[in-house]
């Protein structure tokens, strides 16, 4: 009987966790699985005004397009606060090199975001999934960000349809 019922709960789990991922897969703002933090609680701000991915605290937090942000300070909440999307990181902080379609071009798709992957271009945040997609990334920017900025609205279905 043990054993019957110990299955159960691990069905039980695998189709919560199952549902949890079917979820924040649909989500504009890139949290992962386990919290509803955007870019991984980093603050991003930070990286307009310091030039670098900060941690953000609980203390300075705010809630924008569902999502929990988190900042360093409050000046730096106070900044997000008064133009969230000059700071939001592009294509909700998914990859921006697979927003932009990766090695195929010819759609682009969710992969998450690196909060330590970063590049700021014509004063807009880009997340990447690593350094290596980094690297291919930077060695056709503008490319990529034409393609994943008509494929984002569609992938993450901003358009209701």
């Amino acid at each position: 009987m043990n054993k019957i019922l110990s299955q159960i709960v691990a069905f039980a789990m695998l189709l919560v966790g199952a549902s949890a991922a079917a979820s924040a897969a649909d989500e504009p703002i890139y949290t992962g699985l386990f919290n509803n933090r955007a870019v991984s609680g980093y603050d991003t701000v930070a990286y307009f005004t310091e030039g670098k991915p900060v941690k953000g605290s609980k203390k300075f937090r705010t809630e924008y397009q569902d999502t929990e942000w988190r900042f360093a300070s409050q000046e730096n909440l106070d900044l997000f606060l008064s133009d969230p999307e000059k700071y939001a990181p592009q294509y909700g902080g998914y990859c921006a090199w697979a927003m932009g379609g990766g090695d195929n071009g010819t759609r682009g798709y969710k992969a998450s975001g690196d909060p330590k992957q970063w590049k700021i271009v014509d004063g807009k945040l880009y997340l990447n999934y690593n350094a290596e997609i980094k690297g291919k990334w930077v060695q056709d920017i503008p490319g990529f960000i034409e393609k994943a900025d008509g494929f984002y609205p569609i992938v993450v279905d901003l358009n209701g349809e």
